[in-house]
């Protein structure tokens, strides 16, 4: 395998990528280990980055591991200035790590809200800032911010969820923005994922009274429409394309449209299908 490395593909580039432990973020990993990067994997669950590390090493690539909560932001410094050093440089950076939570907000706590929060933004905010001088020394370094279809529309039962998102892409885009003024040698990609099958909805919170673990099969069973192994070659084919938007799936094309054409009519929309496949469903209503 040719690890020399180019300015439009990933051989030989130091990528990083947390949530690395399962879905979009190990998909990822094993994806681009294929294509020759080396990786620095983390994950809040120890063991399941380790089972991603070793589904990468067959490519031959050198993998770093790493337990990481990018909601602790002197951690995450730290955590940049660890990947620099073992690796020498760092060209792209995947923020994908992210929790969901359903509950409406009239009943969800604040706490709630704010965890939501602090995984979704500010952990994209710690590793971004964390790692943007890093990026800009490589000469040739990529922000990949994963959004969602929800940072594109809103859905009832979905409030954090949706603010942590819409915060993200505005975050992601400015930071863009900033870039293509500043000169400086970094793509910004922003990601927004449609309905894939991942543990983010499995193991998502809800407020007292919802019935998470009912939510969570309704969205598997009627929402979940694509792999994460889909999503990820979507993902990797908009960042080879240095591409500013990235959406993946049918589904969060046509929203995204309906929400740019009738803004009004895509919030009736949500709170039809909402109404339609329950899967949102008020405290004290069955699942």
């Amino acid at each position: 395998m040719n690890k020399q490395s180019d300015r439009t593909g990933f051989a030989g580039k130091v990528l990083v990528i947390t949530g690395a432990g399962s879905g979009i973020g190990r998909a990822l990993a094993v994806r681009l280990a294929g294509l020759g990067a080396d990786l620095a994997l983390s994950d809040i669950d120890g063991d399941s980055v380790e089972v991603t590390a070793a589904l990468c090493e067959g490519a031959g690539v050198r993998v770093k591991t790493d337990v990481l909560d990018v909601t602790q932001r002197e951690r995450t410094l730290a955590y940049a200035d660890e990947v620099r050093a073992h690796f020498g440089t760092v060209h792209q950076i995947y923020n994908n790590a992210g929790i969901a939570h359903y509950g409406e907000v009239a009943h969800e706590s604040f706490k709630e809200i704010e965890r939501v929060l602090d995984v979704n933004f500010w952990g994209v905010v710690n590793m971004t800032k964390a790692f943007l001088p890093h990026l800009i020394a490589s000469g040739d370094g990529h922000v990949i911010n994963v959004s969602s279809l929800f940072g594109l529309i809103t859905y009832p039962g979905q409030s954090a969820y949706n603010a942590s998102k819409f915060a993200t892409r505005g975050f992601t885009e400015c930071l863009r923005q900033e870039l293509l003024l500043s000169r400086d040698p970094v793509h910004v990609t922003c990601v927004h994922p449609g309905g894939i099958k991942t543990a983010v909805a499995r193991n998502a919170t809800a407020s007292q009274g919802l019935d998470a673990a009912g939510i969570a099969r309704a969205f598997d069973r009627r929402l979940a429409l694509h792999s994460p192994e889909m999503a990820a070659d979507t993902i990797i084919s908009g960042v080879r394309r240095r591409r500013a938007r990235v959406l993946v799936g049918a589904e969060a094309k046509a929203l995204d449209l309906l929400s740019r054409i009738a803004p009004s009519g895509s919030q009736r929309f949500g709170a039809w299908m909402s109404r339609l496949l329950r899967i949102a469903p008020r405290p004290g209503a069955a699942a």
